[in-house]
């Protein structure tokens, strides 16, 4: 099996998913905007993010959720170069983590709190 999406419920989907394209590069792959505006984002690799606003569910709270418990991490070429644009554009800094490697690892908040790791690898995950 191949894991085809991974599902956010946002308060704004269009809004979200704007962002997202915006400032991290995802690509609307389709869009049904009725009844939920259920956009599905993927990046150029192919990976899949639905967004989407359904009342039949609360949203969560992703800004009081710690960013161990939920995040979405997006690879970077220059992480701080990333960070720097990504703060400019709403996102809040959480926190930096350093491992041995040489990797670099920022923790950031988009603007609806939801937590983005920016990862800066000394050895891609996938290369």
């Amino acid at each position: 099996m191949l894991l085809e999406h991974f599902a956010l419920h946002v308060a704004d989907p269009v809004a979200f998913s704007g962002w997202y394209q915006q400032h991290l590069g995802l690509r609307v792959v389709r869009h049904l905007p009725e009844p939920h505006q259920t956009h599905f984002l993927a990046d150029a690799r192919g990976a899949v993010i639905e967004i989407y606003r359904n009342p039949a569910a609360p949203v969560p709270d992703y800004g009081t959720m710690h960013p161990l418990v939920l995040h979405i991490a997006f690879q970077s070429l220059d992480a701080d170069a990333d960070r720097a644009r990504l703060l400019a554009a709403g996102a809040v800094f959480v926190e930096a983590v350093l491992p041995p490697d040489g990797s670099k690892l920022l923790m950031l908040r988009d603007p609806w709190g939801l937590a983005l790791q920016v990862c800066q690898r000394a050895r891609p995950l996938i290369s």
